[in-house]
């Protein structure tokens, strides 16, 4: 969506055009939100080995 704010727009005018931009972007998912934070401690090699060694 585009908006034109002219340079003779009032405040108000340009809040209105503001909010219905706002109102268009739908709430994106973050990765945070789909997978979660890595709560293992540890060295990142270490993690991926214990990983690897689970799955065989």
């Amino acid at each position: 969506m585009t908006i034109v704010i002219k340079k003779g727009d009032t405040k108000e005018e340009v809040e209105k055009l503001l909010l219905k931009l706002n109102k268009s972007f739908k709430k994106k998912k973050s990765l945070w939100n789909v997978y979660g934070k890595n709560t293992i401690e540890g060295d990142a090699l270490e993690i991926q080995k214990k990983l690897r060694d689970e799955w065989d």
